[in-house]
């Protein structure tokens, strides 16, 4: 994109919608949907392999999303930088996003290391926010990747953030964002102290529910070797 249009775009009222509008911008939206496409179909592909070799599946859904226009401008003056294409590409690595939700925290750790085993996915960032969870109690485990996608014409390297949690986890983290995002809220430190008291419920139950998941593989297991 020419910088005579970035400029157009910083100087006039409705940037979001103008820069939307412009093609190389256009572009980019499309590198980054083929890039969360490949990292969806590689989770996908390892969720029926486990299905057929171990008769389930470690994966319940997956979920994706592409930052809005109106959030890339907003974080891009916010961290004040310029707003062209290099630093997006450069800066912003949340673009692209995919939401893992498995059955198990063990799942999340196997589904990671069996993705990042993969020759063409480059881990460029790990944040376990599951082993050492946020102050309010968040906890998931964040990837940022690398992954390339094949084009008519060329090869591109795009950035992905890959989010994997727990049924328990998703289901805390969805609430804690909408009450977050509510206006002239009472009582905000009682609330906040709460939801990291439920958060630590929540970590609990995902222990016994791991707990009893290898209690009935161990007994499965037992009962094939006639023990």
């Amino acid at each position: 994109m020419r910088e005579e249009d970035f400029k157009k775009i910083e100087d006039a009222d409705n940037s979001v919608e103008l820069l939307a509008e412009m093609g190389p911008f256009a572009d980019l939206m499309m590198y980054y949907r083929c890039a969360i496409m490949e990292v969806e179909t590689k989770f996908r592909v390892l969720n029926e392999q486990f299905s057929v070799q171990y008769n389930r599946n470690p994966i319940e859904s997956i979920n994706t999303r592409l930052k809005k226009p109106s959030s890339i401008v907003e974080k891009l003056n916010r961290k004040k930088l310029p707003l062209s294409l290099k630093a997006i590409e450069e800066n912003m690595f949340d673009i692209a996003g995919i939401r893992v939700i498995c059955s198990f925290e063990e799942d999340i750790y196997t589904m990671a290391d069996l993705l990042l085993q993969q020759d063409d996915i480059l881990l460029v960032e790990r944040k376990d926010y599951i082993k050492e969870p946020k102050e309010n109690g968040y906890r998931s485990l964040h990837l940022i990747v690398d992954v390339p996608i094949f084009l008519s014409n060329e090869k591109r390297h795009m950035k992905v953030e890959v989010q994997l949690r727990t049924i328990a986890m998703d289901f805390w983290a969805s609430l804690e964002h909408k009450l977050k995002y509510k206006k002239h809220v009472q009582n905000a430190e009682e609330i906040a102290a709460r939801l990291r008291m439920v958060a630590d419920v929540i970590t609990e139950m995902d222990q016994a529910m791991q707990d009893i998941h290898n209690m009935i593989e161990l007994r499965d297991e037992m009962e094939e070797h006639g023990e």
